[in-house]
């Protein structure tokens, strides 16, 4: 079984309090301010807010080992990272526009299902007692005449009652969500009112949801009031293929018109669709020039498909032709799984209510908030929470938090059933055996809904954390948190939550950085001169400067200049397989693609997108420092060999992604004059990046280790040197850049290490307006071979899985747009944008032919 479904509106916790950003306020302002921020619909990014603005923030969300009675699982525990940034700008005439773009990835182990402990749906698998392939979701259950469940020896004799109920666990591979956003914002003249249109859409590999809002916001009575409503739509397409390891156990018969079956493969998939509405009011009131308060109210309505295609239900059936198997006054239940099973709607109401004080003695805000949810399945919730932003001294800001939530259980939630009757009945004729009809469960002998996610179960949950906010600088802050969730059935309020065998901790760590884009208009204004650009020439003007794709391309104009930049990356592979630069046809590649053994599938399409955050400061005028972490998405789709071989996995894809390597970077000035400047780079690759990402197991058998293109990093120490010219003259820019990357180890921690790469590339640009140019670019990159192959398990099913498959010549041509505004609301900040066009692809091995590459760069300067 697959991980297990996110919500489309999960997301990564957010800083408690959010500092003030205008230029001058107080520090009693800055802390009522932060918490006023913090209240629903005031969050950074709005599009109301007075100020432009960006913020990026990064998390890592990880769970606690779950507790299998006894049973050490072999899957790692969920973990989760998420990116999340967001700006906000002003255009004209009162109108404004804010972006929003997250992107997580998910993977590790997660219920699939509840069931009795004597099922031992965890039971090992290995000498050691560890548990690591399907989970057991059917078999034989022995019951008293209460129905408890009886346990079984390991000679199989039967035992006393034991009502303890386990979560079986499944894994998967790394998933990925990506969701983009944005918000069109309009404030009306003769009135104090607030207009929004707002819409986005979010995107995994089974899940597309796609939402729209309007809104709008009014104040009145001098501003001491804030009425603001909303209204949203949301549309939601779920397409899972069932994982066929756990299809031959799974009963989908209820969703017969919503499953496919691929007879080729015996794969299928279930598809479903949903939609929702929804409404909010809030009215938020000055009370004295340190309290606010805030109170709000929502409804939702959702229909469709509303299940969660992952989660299933345990049924003991009890058939009466069977019970001679029963013990003495009990009975005998053979247990199958089937899909849950929900109504085919939900409405929803929320309520809640927010006070802000700021507290004059202490320079310190406090926040309470109570909400209260509500929904026709059942569902009552209660949250809880307090924040104190609490200012400490040298621009730092700690905000400790606390928050306690409680539900009571969904009015179909059941752990497990059991039903009176057979799970299947078939008739045979007595004289030849053959089969004369097959009569399968009457489900309406069963509830007409029934679910055991632990999401809809009763509990109460307690997390406490703190967030650190450092203000180094007129209009940029850092922030740093941490969040630990603990998760608890006895703690419902009332009592009668789930049993402790769901129990679980987590926590969470965030780091993030927020600009007020206007204080640093107004920063820069006293602090450069205008004409410092074309004092240092060299590829500076505005509309100049290297591509988009150009790493290390320049340095900042002036020591103290600091620079905070996004790069975006994607890159893909489909087509043929290529030998050399020929196509390779199937026959040749199951004979010749996989060394020694026969290949059975080859890579149909590969993606990679990778999010890179740039650091830059210039502590001389000749010498650049630059921090360079990143975060990559991978998916790669497998195709079975049309050949003789034996196709074991069929075809399938899978993903990996999370943090990538991290770049630290020196950048010192060679030589400059009028129109020429040449600088030399010096760099280290952290090894943040994981490699020793593994597939999820597929068709009874574990994969290990993920094709060696798909890990995350390198887990080795490599330099990075680099050799930068740039020039200008009128209207035109030009440059090239050598550039290497060097691996100093042998191995990794996983048993082999990628091959050193070189690359050289030569540009050219042209101004077409003071703020626009074009570039055009060649590049040539040489790259080696893998050295040895993994120390432990890995799949070897296809070319991607060997080592002398890797390496390669490329030759691409660039071509590509850059914008830079040098006043404005939109001072300091440069967009790039260029195509990479594959020219020529000499492949050792055989590898993927590649489709091009789109590269974008955004950069901030102060």
């Amino acid at each position: 079984m697959r991980a297990v479904r996110r919500p489309r509106a999960a997301r990564s916790a957010r800083a408690a309090a959010v500092a003030a950003t205008k230029p001058g306020a107080s520090p009693s302002l800055r802390a009522l301010t932060a918490a006023a921020l913090a209240l629903p619909g005031l969050a950074p990014g709005r599009a109301g807010a007075e100020d432009d603005e960006f913020a990026f923030q990064y998390g890592r969300y990880t769970e606690d080992d779950r507790d299998l009675s006894g049973v050490d699982s072999a899957y790692d525990p969920i973990r989760a990272d998420n990116l999340m940034a967001s700006a906000r700008f002003s255009l004209v005439h009162r109108w404004s526009l804010a972006f929003m773009y997250e992107q997580d990835t998910w993977s590790g182990a997660t219920p699939i299902t509840t069931a009795p402990l004597v099922m031992g749906g965890n039971r090992p698998t290995s000498p050691d007692g560890v548990s690591g392939a399907t989970p057991f979701i059917e078999g034989d259950l022995f019951l008293d005449g209460s129905l408890d469940p009886l346990r079984i020896s390991e000679l199989g004799e039967l035992g006393d009652a034991d009502p303890s109920l386990v979560h079986t666990l499944s894994s998967a591979s790394p998933e990925t969500r990506q969701q983009v956003g944005a918000t069109l914002g309009y404030e009306l003249e003769e009135v104090p009112v607030e207009l929004s249109l707002g819409g986005g859409v979010s995107l995994e590999d089974d899940y597309t949801s796609a939402f729209g809002e309007l809104g709008g916001a009014w104040e009145f009575d001098q501003g001491r009031f804030r009425l603001e409503a909303s209204t949203s739509y949301t549309h939601n397409e779920t397409d899972v293929l069932l994982d066929p390891d756990a299809v031959p156990y799974i009963d989908t018969s209820a969703y017969e018109d919503e499953v496919e079956i691929f007879p080729s493969t015996g794969n299928r998939k279930l598809s479903g669709d949903s939609d929702e509405v929804g409404l909010r009011l809030a009215l938020s009131r000055i009370l004295t020039r340190n309290t606010l308060v805030k109170a709000g109210f929502g409804y939702a309505r959702a229909s469709g498909y509303l299940e969660n295609p992952y989660k299933v239900v345990e049924v003991g059936f009890i058939d009466p032709a069977q019970q001679g198997q029963a013990p003495p006054g009990g009975y005998y239940a053979q247990v199958h799984a089937l899909l849950e099973q929900r109504p085919n709607s939900r409405n929803q109401w929320s309520a809640d209510a927010r006070l802000v004080q700021y507290v004059a003695p202490l320079d310190a805000a406090l926040q309470l908030s109570y909400g209260f949810y509500a929904d026709d399945w059942g569902i009552d919730a209660h949250t809880v929470e307090a924040s104190w932003g609490q200012p400490i001294g040298w621009g730092l800001t700690l905000t400790p938090r606390v928050r306690f939530y409680s539900q009571s259980q969904a009015d179909f939630y059941e752990p497990y059933l059991i039903s009176d009757q057979a799970y299947r009945t078939i008739v045979t004729d007595p004289d030849t055996g053959d089969i004369i009809s097959i009569t399968p469960f009457d489900p309406s002998l069963l509830p007409s809904h029934f679910s055991s996610d632990a999401r809809l179960s009763g509990f109460g949950a307690l997390s406490g954390g703190a967030t650190l906010s450092l203000r180094f600088m007129q209009g940029v802050v850092l922030d740093g948190g941490f969040e630990y969730y603990a998760h608890r059935g006895d703690w419902q309020l009332g009592g009668g939550g789930e049993g402790d065998y769901a129990d679980f901790d987590s926590y969470l760590l965030s780091a993030g950085v927020r600009f007020d884009t206007s204080a640093l208009r107004a920063f820069a204004a006293g602090e450069k001169r205008a004409d410092e650009a074309e004092r240092h020439g060299a590829g500076h003007t505005p509309a100049g400067g290297a591509p988009a794709g150009v790493m290390l391309g320049h340095m900042l104009d002036a020591q103290g200049d600091w620079m905070f930049g996004l790069r975006y990356g994607y890159a893909r592979q489909d087509g043929d397989v290529l030998h050399g630069t020929r196509k390779a046809r199937d026959a040749e590649i199951a004979a010749r693609g996989c060394e020694d053994i026969p290949c059975v599938s080859a890579p149909k399409t590969m993606t990679m997108q990778m999010i890179m955050v740039d650091v830059s400061y210039a502590p001389t005028s000749w010498l650049n420092l630059m921090l360079m972490p990143s975060f990559v998405a991978m998916k790669m789709d497998v195709r079975p060999l049309d050949s003789a071989a034996p196709d074991v996995h069929g075809s399938h894809d899978h993903e990996s992604g999370g943090v990538g390597d991290t770049g630290m970077y020196a950048l010192v000035q060679l030589f400059e004059t009028p129109g020429h400047a040449l600088h030399a780079g010096v760099g280290l690759s952290a090894p943040s990046g994981s490699v020793d990402e593994k597939d999820d197991r597929s068709h009874q058998q574990e994969r290990g280790y993920t094709h060696y293109g798909m890990q995350l990093g390198r887990k080795s120490q490599v330099p990075l040197p680099s050799l930068t010219y740039n020039g200008a003259w009128r209207r035109v820019s030009f440059g090239g850049q050598l550039s290497g990357t060097v691996r100093l180890e042998d191995e990794n921690d996983s048993g082999y290490a990628l091959g050193d790469v070189f690359q050289a590339t030569g540009w050219a640009g042209f101004a077409l307006t003071r703020w626009l140019s074009a570039t055009a670019r060649g590049l040539y990159t040489w790259q080696g071979q893998i050295r040895h192959e993994y120390d432990r398990r890995h799949d070897e099913s296809g070319p991607m899985d060997f080592p002398s498959n890797y390496g390669a010549q490329y030759v691409d041509l660039g071509l590509g747009l850059a914008a830079a505004a040098t006043s404005g609301p939109l001072a300091g900040q440069r967009l790039a944008l260029e195509w990479l066009q594959p020219l020529r692809d000499d492949v050792d091995g055989y590898q993927l032919e590649r489709v091009g590459s789109l590269q974008a760069s955004w950069s901030l300067a102060f």
